[in-house]
């Protein structure tokens, strides 16, 4: 099922998600809503707060060479931890929450991340580029912060202005 997305500046984006404890048939339900809604909406990648549910969890696909996203290489990603980063990389970003604004970020051009599958068993990826931007910026949603927050103070009111006016 296709999901309604929690738009900028609603409240919610701001929340710290909390960990995912329950490992059942909700949850498996809302990874797969949550794969249909990034389907439809053209994303690759989806954080729960930004359909409403402010658990850890998130999903990313990034397309291959062919610009294709195929669901084999759909990742699932619960209660996630970064437990090694490294580089930097200038990407630019954009957000399903802050739709038709992009802007160039600095990330990690590479990590390594703990976390559970849809079965809550542990798992580790090692990412870099696109991939580490991805996960980097799905984190960062469960931890109530957007990618403009990370944009220069010229470049953050510049969108305000911006995002004012399109209101």
């Amino acid at each position: 099922m296709v999901e309604e997305i929690v738009i900028y500046p609603d409240s919610r984006l701001r929340e710290t998600s909390k960990e995912v404890i329950e490992f059942g048939s909700v949850l498996k339900e809302t990874l797969d809503n949550m794969y249909e809604t990034m389907m439809d909406k053209g994303g690759v990648g989806l954080a729960g707060v930004q359909i409403g549910k402010l658990q850890r969890m998130l999903i990313v696909n990034i397309p291959r060479e062919d610009r294709i996203q195929y669901k084999e290489d759909l990742l699932e990603i619960i209660n996630p931890n970064i437990i090694e980063s490294s580089g930097e990389i200038l990407f630019q970003e954009g957000c399903l929450s802050i739709p038709n604004y992009y802007e160039y970020v600095k990330r990690f051009s590479y990590i390594k991340l703990q976390f559970q599958d849809r079965e809550g068993k542990e798992k580790i990826i090692e990412a870099k580029d696109y991939l580490a931007v991805a996960l980097q910026h799905e984190i960062d949603h469960l931890n109530g912060i957007l990618f403009i927050d990370k944009l220069s103070i010229l470049k953050r009111k510049k969108f305000e202005k911006e995002y004012k006016k399109k209101k």
